[in-house]
């Protein structure tokens, strides 16, 4: 497109009210108190959901190191409320078929802490930074975007390091209560490298999908998340953080090694939650809005 054509599009948009991030950026058979209006009462679109992100991302990793190592090991901390909700209500519930279908909302209490407390998680960031990456696509961006991981990444298991030695080491619960806690940390070792991989992926997919969704969900926010990451425990699916948590209780207890840890839970799980976060999020969701975005 030639620089005349380039002057034209941008005259017509400034006519029209149009603009990329704009729902009724088409609409140029309406006054601009219409407009106006169907702004007000219009999803946010893909290209706007981006750059909200985008932004986010810009900020984070601007972020100095000691707040990122706070935010990140309150996280790790928080995610042991869901072994200790989902704990509490797996023992208290009577046997029966739907038990764990309702135990199991007790896995979002550390989510519905982390994502609306705005707390560092690692799983978070493999949308939110990588957005910026995508868009920058420099060695800058790409070595800012290591530091977060590795520093959110670090802090976040040692933070569930620290939660489980409290569980597993103390009478802060009662033995029904932590033979619970036993039973649902079971999932984070039982199954091969190469589906905790696949588990991973999935579960990386729909927290990075969480985190994408959260400009357009208003006030539905706290359903959003307890709706997706129901989802993730129901299914099994593996998450590096809060699956950490599990994983290290049973260490801390005597039921798995240090290799259980690091080549039936961590490795794999981490592994699969960057390709799903990264691939089928962030760059799925880049790569829709690329033309609009890119200046």
């Amino acid at each position: 497109m030639g620089r005349a054509e380039d002057d034209k599009a941008e005259n017509d948009e400034a006519e029209t009210g149009g603009h990329a991030l704009s729902a009724a950026s088409g609409m140029s058979d309406v006054s601009e108190p219409e407009r106006e209006i169907v702004e007000a009462h219009s999803r946010p679109n893909a290209a706007l959901i981006h750059e909200i992100i985008r932004a986010e991302g810009e900020s984070e990793l601007s972020r100095a190191i000691p707040a990122l190592l706070l935010s990140g090991l309150a996280a790790g901390l928080a995610m042991g409320l869901s072994l200790m909700a989902e704990g509490l209500l797996r023992a208290h519930l009577p046997e029966a078929p739907w038990r764990d279908l309702v135990s199991k909302l007790g896995y979002a209490v550390g989510f519905l802490v982390v994502v609306l407390g705005r707390q560092q998680l690692f799983t978070e960031n493999t949308l939110t930074p990588i957005l910026p990456l995508l868009y920058n696509r420099d060695m800058r961006t790409f070595g800012r975007v290591a530091r977060l991981w590795a520093l959110v990444l670090a802090a976040n298991i040692a933070g569930t390091w620290a939660i489980s030695a409290v569980l597993a080491g103390t009478d802060l619960f009662p033995p029904e209560v932590r033979a619970a806690f036993s039973a649902i940390s079971q999932h984070a070792i039982e199954a091969s490298f190469g589906s905790t991989v696949l588990k991973g992926i999935l579960a990386g997919w729909l927290i990075a999908l969480l985190v994408w969704l959260m400009p357009g969900s208003g006030e539905a926010r706290s359903v959003v998340i307890v709706l997706l990451t129901w989802l993730v425990s129901v299914a099994g699916f593996a998450h590096i953080v809060a699956g950490s948590v599990d994983a290290s209780f049973l260490f801390l207890t005597g039921q798995a090694s240090a290799a259980d840890y690091l080549w039936r839970f961590f490795t794999p799980t981490l592994l699969g939650n960057i390709v799903g976060g990264v691939t089928l999020v962030a760059a799925l969701n880049y790569g829709q809005v690329a033309s609009e975005v890119q200046a």
